[in-house]
């Protein structure tokens, strides 16, 4: 029998939004989804998706449940195999059915230990007068710090022992609360024994700080954010990846924030803990913050799927502009013409924390109608760069701009922005589409065959164009990715690297990276791992193709264990830098070869000199960067 506790844990980790999404087309209806039922024929849609309640209900036929039910129901499922997908998805391992003699007691589940947790650091918080007297020194009323329930962690290695009924119950170390040393052969109360009967020593990873508890949809708790009162580092410290908690999905402050989201149709996305709770105390309910990570993809599209307008709100200074650009880099592929993405710029001297405190509400509603939508906010800061007085600067804001704009999808947005960038950089809109999709189809009037001297029309698309259009047509069309062609064995050694990171970070895949001039083996890997499911780990991506492909599984593993100590403990930020530099290198490397082969040419017709510039230009842009 599958624990209960797992099947908690599976359901607070996973989006019904997202497993529906997958057969049935949801459009935002309020603050839900809406879509035809799967379950019996409709011409009107009566089938509800309820995001906060992760929930579906049918008003047509009446069919409801949870994301296990769905998949019973949609797919034939029976509820042990429907686990188990939905936990494939999640990158999660279904725990394995034990006898009741396997086990003496039962160790209690996360979501009750962090919710123990929560509940101890809170009634810590009314004894600390250190605490208290730091959060209303910062201004947090008692009512706001009761709304977040912020709580105070003892300075004491092992203060969590008063919370829980077994301090060395394996709950603790995998919701991150507890931090397990290496085995030293002690023999004191305060170690536990590991498998091989060695002895662990068990601390607090949190001491002495504030505490912010971070909830999912259902306001369960799935890990913390602690802050130091005075010096210290780190400033924050945010609990680890855990089967619960992902920095990189998760925001702080959703559930409380959810009714004044859903109200004004609007959600502030700011940088810190204090920020949402100040902005809520002067009653600015609407924000949200990230969990000490950039905002990525997946913050974007779950934001995205809630509100029709997402405000950025961050710090005033260089590095809110960097975080800010992060997120511009991060809400291309979501970005809709029905969709509107702000960028909020404080004073230098102010964060939203203390803008909202020195100028209130009202103050801070009046930058939020001054703010730059995401179209004004890329060709700014893109222009700023270059010398648009030189064909070289205006040559690199091409270069630099396209990437961009093949993350967005091909809809009005990304026209406009081509129309705008063409005239900033004064060439046609038309010549811009060409620089952006050299592979796309030239949309002129076809030349006579005496144009072209008997050879046919000069702008058809080369085979290996149409090839590759075809196998990406292929791809997108596929929903089993393990029937896809493998990747050849023999890579040169940059190539090698990149497919790896791509293997021990599968996220980097489903992200938004040009294509242009990378080689063909990664394009093919690239694409094959973004069809995984979202949240995929190294190990799910080897178990998913070991039956498939045993020879490529037992190849990346062999790769893995020989470059672990490299790239498989990168955090995302890092991973993505690594990833960058390696395509940056790759098409580096294939813009040098093409150069080499035009010089060798002697440049004889116009479009090789036009081409030779072009990759002279586009060199000089990926030397610099």
């Amino acid at each position: 029998m599958i624990p209960q506790s797992f099947i908690q844990e599976l359901l607070a980790r996973i989006d019904i939004v997202e497993v529906v999404g997958r057969s049935v087309k949801l459009r935002k209806a309020g603050a839900n989804f809406l879509g035809l039922c799967p379950f019996h024929g409709e011409k009107s849609p009566s089938f509800t998706v309820s995001p906060t309640k992760q929930f579906y209900h049918c008003f047509g036929c009446g069919v409801h449940g949870s994301a296990v039910g769905f998949l019973m129901e949609q797919a034939g499922l029976g509820y042990v195999d429907a686990i188990h997908e939905l936990a494939r998805s999640a990158g999660l391992t279904v725990p394995q059915e034990t006898s009741p003699g396997d086990a003496v007691r039962r160790d209690p589940d996360l979501l009750e230990t962090l919710a123990a947790a929560a509940k101890f650091y809170k009634s810590r918080l009314r004894e600390a007068s250190a605490a208290i007297d730091y959060l209303k020194g910062r201004g947090v009323s008692g009512e706001t710090a009761a709304r977040y329930g912020i709580g105070y962690a003892p300075d004491g290695w092992r203060s969590l022992e008063a919370a829980v009924p077994d301090y060395s119950a394996q709950a603790l170390v995998a919701t991150g609360l507890v931090i397990e040393s290496e085995p030293d052969g002690a023999d004191s109360q305060d170690a536990s024994h590991s498998r091989d009967g060695s002895r662990r020593r068990r601390y607090d990873r949190f001491r002495d700080r504030i505490m912010f508890p971070i909830r999912n949809p259902r306001g369960q708790v799935i890990g913390f954010g602690g802050r130091v009162m005075g010096k210290g580092e780190p400033k924050y410290l945010n609990s680890p990846e855990t089967a619960l908690f992902s920095k990189g999905r998760e925001l702080y402050g959703l559930f409380e924030a959810r009714d004044a989201i859903r109200a004004a149709d609007c959600v502030i996305v700011v940088e810190g803990y204090m920020d949402v709770v100040m902005l809520a105390q002067h009653g600015v309910r609407n924000a949200v913050a990230t969990l000490g990570t950039a905002t990525t993809a997946l913050h974007a599209q779950k934001l995205l799927r809630l509100v029709d307008r997402v405000v950025f709100a961050f710090d005033g200074d260089a590095a809110g502009r960097r975080a800010a650009w992060r997120a511009l880099e991060g809400c291309l592929p979501h970005a809709a013409d029905t969709k509107r993405i702000d960028f909020l710029f404080l004073p230098a001297e102010h964060d939203p924390d203390s803008f909202v405190r020195a100028h209130g509400a009202e103050g801070f509603s009046a930058q939020l109608a001054a703010t730059q939508p995401l179209s004004e906010f890329l060709l700014r800061e893109l222009s700023s760069r270059v010398d648009l007085s030189t064909p070289e600067g205006r040559a690199r804001l091409q270069a630099e701009a396209r990437p961009l704009l093949l993350a967005l999808p091909p809809a009005a947005l990304r026209m406009q922005l081509v129309q705008a960038l063409a005239t900033r950089v004064g060439i046609r809109a038309e010549d811009l589409l060409q620089f952006i999709q050299p592979d796309a189809p030239v949309q002129r009037a076809a030349p006579s065959r005496a144009e072209t001297g008997g050879r046919g029309n000069a702008n058809e698309r080369p085979g290996w164009a149409r090839d590759r259009a075809a196998r990406q047509s292929e791809w997108t069309a596929s929903r089993d990715w393990r029937r896809m062609p493998v990747m050849q064995a023999a890579l040169p050694d940059l190539q090698r690297r990149a497919r790896l990171l791509l293997a021990l970070h599968p996220f980097l895949a489903q992200e938004s990276w040009s294509n242009d001039l990378l080689p063909e083996p990664i394009i093919d890997w690239k694409a094959r791992l973004a069809t995984l499911p979202s949240g995929a780990t190294f190990a799910a991506l080897v178990e998913s193709i070991r039956e498939p492909d045993p020879q490529l599984a037992a190849a990346l593993e062999a790769e893995a264990a020989a470059d672990r100590g490299l790239m498989s403990d990168l955090d995302p930020a890092e991973a993505r830098r690594e990833f960058e530099g390696a395509l940056n290198q790759l098409r580096l490397q294939r813009v040098r070869e093409e150069i080499d082969r035009l010089a060798a040419g002697g440049l004889q017709s116009e479009a090789d000199r036009h081409r030779y510039a072009v990759l002279q230009s586009m060199r000089k842009a990926l030397t610099s960067g």
